[in-house]
């Protein structure tokens, strides 16, 4: 039998099985299996979280802050460290982290103090104006580091994006604190411009953000210093967790008016989307997108990722985000925390015993929770408690005796942002608004 006979088989074959499906009624009977984005793992019940608690964990956290802000209004500093540091050029890099905790202490600081009464509320008022005049007169001075500066493994270092989006969350927030003050919220409003500006500028050619610039190489692998010099915007690999961390913070500076160029957001949405499975995990960045069984990009390395990225396709009008997804990967966040914990106060990132399975960073831990607590605010109210009461029942005890959350040691940053998203969480799962604790 010749090819051609072959294949005229298997048409007439494949002709009468339709027939037959058809006759039968099977076909109508068939019932597609659900997307994989709804489908995942279930934790075990837990019970109602006691409201006391939530607020007595809240209350030690903004008293850490209280008791760790900078002279100057600042949270953190670049101390030295006898553990791993990361990549961290001066004086670029550290501006950028001490950027992104301020603008992240002054936010928890914001969104706690209704709790409050008092003493410790003038405190919290008083901390929160010294935050406020550091971003005003010290953040607006955060730019990337100097293109021409590279590492051989990283490339250009690109943290101030970190600064950028948490500052202008703060800033917008505390732009409707100043309500009634023209002239204050018309500087605050001027400073979320120039976050944003710089923000645009650092827009990679790929679309979205990324933290490090990577150098291109030659065809012996060598980066291409010369080359990567000449560039004006980034041209390597953007991360979707960066792109979705920039884009949530846009999305809250248009609250202002402020405008962001439609291109360059389609652009990065449309990097976010490239690098998502059908399951939802998101790939760590473009350069792994083609690898979906690789370790970091499955389920379990992705839950510190997709909080984030499922949050800003969602606010940015992507219709697949539905209520069902975000639970579901609530779900799977609660279920399979151990994944995303296993790697928390290790100093190496992504070193875990199970680092060549799913490759976790330490630093993903309180980042992760703190992006569930927003999508938890995105479901229906009657649904809210179960998460909110399971998220809080794995912050509360995770609080260290100083009232400090942290998860991966950063020179003297690490305390400070995982109190501050910390915080922010545990005030997300509040069911309703509480009274004040003194």
């Amino acid at each position: 039998m010749g090819p051609s006979a072959t294949i005229s088989s298997i048409a007439h074959l494949a002709r009468l099985i339709l027939c037959w499906s058809a006759a039968t009624g099977a076909v109508a009977q068939t019932v597609a299996a659900p997307p994989l984005a709804v489908q995942g793992p279930k934790p075990v019940p837990i019970g109602s979280a006691d409201p006391n608690k939530v607020r007595a964990a809240i209350a030690r956290g903004v008293e850490f802050l209280l008791d760790t802000q900078l002279k100057q209004g600042a949270w953190g500093k670049s101390a030295n460290s006898k553990y791993y540091r990361i990549w961290a050029p001066v004086p670029g890099a550290h501006r950028a982290f001490r950027t992104a905790v301020t603008g992240l202490c002054v936010s928890s600081l914001l969104e706690s103090r209704a709790q409050f009464t008092g003493p410790r509320r003038q405190r919290i008022d008083a901390a929160i104006d010294q935050g406020q005049v550091w971003l005003l007169d010290q953040g607006e001075q955060l730019r990337r580091s100097a293109p021409d500066k590279l590492d051989d493994e990283y490339g250009n270092a690109l943290y101030n994006i970190w600064g950028h989006s948490f500052a202008i969350q703060a800033l917008v927030q505390l732009h409707d604190r100043a309500m009634g003050d023209e002239a204050l919220q018309n500087r605050l409003r001027a400073s979320v411009e120039k976050h944003i500006d710089r923000l645009r500028r650092c827009t990679f050619l790929n679309g979205g953000w990324g933290y490090y610039d990577n150098p291109p190489a030659d065809r012996m692998g060598r980066p291409n210093r010369p080359r990567r010099a000449k560039m004006t915007r980034p041209a390597g690999s953007s991360s979707c967790f960066c792109t979705a961390t920039a884009l949530i913070a846009i999305h809250k500076a248009t609250q202002l008016g402020v405008e962001f160029p439609q291109q360059r957001i389609n652009e990065a949405v449309a990097a976010i989307e490239r690098q998502r499975y059908p399951d939802f995990a998101y790939a760590y960045g473009e350069y792994l997108k083609m690898r979906p069984r690789y370790g970091i990009n499955r389920p379990a390395g992705s839950l510190g990722r997709s909080q984030v990225c499922n949050l800003a396709m969602r606010l940015y009008g992507d219709e697949q985000v539905t209520d069902e997804v975000l639970a579901t990967w609530l779900n799977r966040l609660y279920a399979r925390n151990g994944w995303l914990s296993i790697s928390r106060k290790r100093h190496i990132p992504g070193e875990s015993p199970h680092f060549g399975d799913f490759g976790v960073a330490g630093y993903f831990f309180y980042y992760g929770h703190f992006y569930a607590a927003m999508c938890i605010e995105e479901l229906p109210e009657s649904e809210r408690p179960y998460f909110q009461d399971y998220l809080a029942h794995i912050l509360i005890p995770l609080q260290e005796k100083d009232g400090s959350w942290w998860d991966y040691i950063l020179y003297d940053y690490h305390q400070q942002y995982g109190t501050a998203m910390a915080i922010s969480a545990l005030v997300r799962c509040q069911h309703a608004t509480t009274t004040a604790a003194e």
